[in-house]
C-alpha cells in the first residue's frame, strides 16, 4: 500500500471487527482513499462500494474491490507483469517532469515508468488486467520515490530507496464482489444506498489529496498536463472543480452534516480526530438521527510531518513540534442494540450511556501503536 496521510492502517482491525459484529452484509466506504478499509470489509465477507474523487483511488478500487480474485488468471497477470518489467527504458513526459524538472524519482526509474505506463495504455486499456497492472505500477513507483509520503515536495537529498530499481509485483486480489465509483461524496450520498454499514473518513483540514498525490493523479490520467511550481503540480490544481468542500473550514461542517443525513445506512461509522475542524460533540450531533451514537477514542501517532519536525527551506531544523500523538475518534451510530453489541468490547466497564460523562480508560499499549482499552467518550440516544 502507498504511503498515505490519514491512513487507517492501525485502525483496520478495529473497523473490521466493528463491521463483523454489526452483522452487516453490504458496506459503503465513502472516502476510500487507498481502499485499505474497504479491502478489510471485503475480506470479512462484505459486498463493498468504494467511493472517492481521486483517479488513483478509483484504480485501486477497481483492482481490490470491484474485481474478484477468482475472475483473474494469476498466470496471465504474472505474464503481463513480466512482459512490462522487461521493456527497455524510454524517457518521456514523466521522466522530464518528475525526475528532471523536479526530483521525485531518479531518472533511471522515471524512464522505466514512462515505458511501462505507455505499454499499459496501448496494450491493456479496457482489459480486465488494466487496473491490476496500473496498481502494480503505482505501488512500485511509491517504493522508489524520494518524499516523506506527500507529493507537495521532495527530499533535498535522495532517499535511500530512490536508488533501488523499480519492481513490479502482483497486487494481492480478494475474492468477492464490489463496486468502484469515482465522484464527490456530498453529491453521491443521496444516490448510493441502501447499505447495512457505511464508513466515512472525511478530510480533517485544508490539505488536499489532489495536490498531495498529484504525481499519482498524472500517472493514472496519463494526460501530460501543464505543471507549475517546484513540485510540478498539475495546472488543474488551480481549477475550482478539483477543490473539495471538505477542505474548506467554513463550509465543511454543513457539507459533512448533509452527507451523513443523506446516507441510507442502518449502521454508520465515522472516523475523525481531535485536531479536526469540528468537535466530537458536533460530530455526534450530526449522527443523532440514529437511535444510538457511541464514540470511541484511540491514542495514535500524528502524521509523518510531525514526526520529522519543523525545518526551514534549507533543510535545517528550526522548531519543535508541540505534540507527537493525537486521538482518533470512531463514532458508531445505529440501532441501540446493534451499537451496544459493536462497542461493548471497547467499554472497560463504564456505563457511559447512563452517565453521559466522558470516561477514559488508560489501557495498555499494543504492538500496532494504538492504545487498547479504548475509551468510550459518550453515548447519545
Amino acid at each position: 500500500m502507498i504511503k498515505y496521510i490519514g491512513s487507517k492502517r492501525r485502525l483496520v482491525p478495529v473497523l473490521g471487527d466493528l463491521f463483523a459484529t454489526s452483522g452487516a452484509r453490504t458496506a459503503l466506504d465513502l472516502f476510500t482513499g487507498t481502499t485499505r478499509v474497504a479491502q478489510e470489509f471485503k475480506r470479512r465477507g462484505a459486498v463493498v462500494t468504494a467511493v472517492d474523487t481521486a483517479r488513483y483511488s478509483e484504480i485501486f478500487a477497481k483492482c481490490w474491490i470491484e474485481a474478484s480474485a477468482d475472475d483473474v488468471s494469476g498466470a496471465e497477470l504474472a505474464a503481463a507483469l513480466a512482459r512490462l518489467s522487461g521493456l527497455p527504458p524510454a524517457a518521456g513526459y514523466f521522466t522530464e517532469t518528475f525526475c528532471k524538472q523536479s526530483r521525485f524519482f531518479q531518472p533511471h526509474n522515471g524512464a522505466r515508468i514512462d515505458a511501462i505506463r505507455n505499454e499499459i495504455e496501448s496494450e491493456y486499456a479496457g482489459s480486465a488486467l488494466y487496473p491490476m497492472l496500473l496498481t502494480s505500477l503505482i505501488l512500485a513507483a511509491d517504493r522508489v520515490d524520494s518524499t516523506t509520503g506527500l507529493q507537495m515536495a521532495y527530499l533535498k537529498e535522495w532517499a535511500p530507496r530512490a536508488y533501488n530499481d523499480l519492481e513490479l509485483r502482483p497486487p494481492e486480489l480478494i475474492e468477492g464482489r464490489g463496486a468502484a465509483i469515482r465522484g464527490d461524496a456530498a453529491e453521491l450520498a443521496p444516490t448510493l444506498g441502501p447499505f447495512d454499514f457505511a464508513y466515512l473518513d472525511p478530510p480533517y483540514n485544508q490539505h488536499r489529496y489532489f495536490t498531495n498525490y498529484h504525481v499519482f493523479e498524472t500517472l493514472v490520467a496519463w494526460d501530460e498536463p501543464e505543471v507549475y511550481g517546484v513540485a510540478c503540480k498539475r495546472i488543474d490544481s488551480r481549477d475550482p472543480s478539483t477543490k473539495s468542500v471538505f477542505n474548506q473550514k467554513r463550509n465543511m461542517p454543513d457539507a459533512l452534516r448533509s452527507t451523513i443525513k443523506a446516507l441510507e445506512a442502518e449502521v454508520l461509522v465515522v472516523s475523525y480526530n481531535n485536531e479536526a475542524w469540528i468537535s466530537l460533540d458536533e460530530l455526534c450531533d450530526m449522527c443523532s438521527h440514529h437511535d444510538r451514537v457511541t464514540p470511541l477514542s484511540f491514542d495514535s501517532k500524528r502524521y509523518v510531518g510531525a514526526q520529522i519536525g519543523i525545518h526551514n527551506p534549507s533543510g535545517k531544523k528550526v522548531g519543535k513540534v508541540s505534540h507527537l500523538r493525537n486521538l482518533e475518534y470512531v463514532v458508531v451510530a445505529g440501532p441501540k442494540r446493534t451499537v451496544e453489541t459493536m462497542t461493548a468490547p471497547y467499554d472497560r466497564g463504564h456505563d457511559a450511556s447512563a452517565s453521559g460523562l466522558c470516561h477514559h480508560a488508560a489501557g495498555r499499549r499494543d504492538p500496532r501503536g494504538l492504545r487498547s482499552g479504548m475509551a468510550i467518550e459518550r453515548s447519545y440516544g
